[in-house]
């Protein structure tokens, strides 16, 4: 009789609950029994709400840390980029030196040494020996002799811009220097008359 008049106990809390997990997973396996009896049971109700923020709690530590995980690549990305971009323009910046100093080497001026502006040497100093201009000088290669056709017809040859002689009987080729020093001083005598 004792036990019929006690009162039962409140219900429990969402907040008891999500304190105290034991009490939560007790309460759901109770209320998972008998679901149609307990559907709106004060206590399976607080403890169907205590499941569904402890989720929102996890998912929203989940989703920070898949955040912040998110971040630390972004920053990790940026940096390599920015590390990427600062050797290229290094790489950049050298080459344009170095195109410099061989432009600058073709007329004898040493490159400038870091923040200087490139001066030529003065008297008495000499250059380093990678610095000197070099030229290259091809070996001379000898055309075919096809003037002696053209200057029988009278003609030149063609695509050349010389003269055309209009004289009707062709000139001796010359063929000799000395037969050349000759005609020029004959031409000077006349010139000086």
């Amino acid at each position: 009789m004792l036990a019929g008049c006690a009162k039962e106990p409140p219900p429990r809390t969402v907040t008891e609950f999500i304190e105290n997990p034991i009490l939560l997973e007790a309460a759901m396996v109770r209320c998972s029994q008998d679901r149609a009896n307990t559907k709106y049971d004060a206590e399976c109700v607080n403890a169907r709400q205590a499941v569904a923020r402890i989720q929102a709690k996890e998912e929203a530590a989940a989703k920070a840390a898949l955040e912040a995980r998110s971040e630390s690549k972004r920053s990790a990305l940026r940096r390599t980029q920015a590390a990427a971009a600062e050797a290229r323009r290094r790489a950049a910046e050298a080459e344009r030196l170095r195109k410099e100093a061989e432009y600058l080497a073709q007329f004898g001026v040493a490159p400038p040494a870091d923040g200087e502006v490139g001066e030529t040497p003065a008297e008495g100093e000499s250059l380093p020996e990678s610095n000197l201009p070099v030229a290259v000088v091809p070996e001379a290669v000898e055309p075919p002799d096809t003037t002696g056709a053209y200057e029988e017809a009278g003609l030149a040859p063609v695509g050349s811009n010389a003269p055309v002689s209009e004289l009707s009987e062709p000139q001796p080729a010359v063929s000799d220097l000395e037969s050349v020093r000759d005609e020029l001083s004959r031409r000077n005598e006349e010139g000086e008359d």
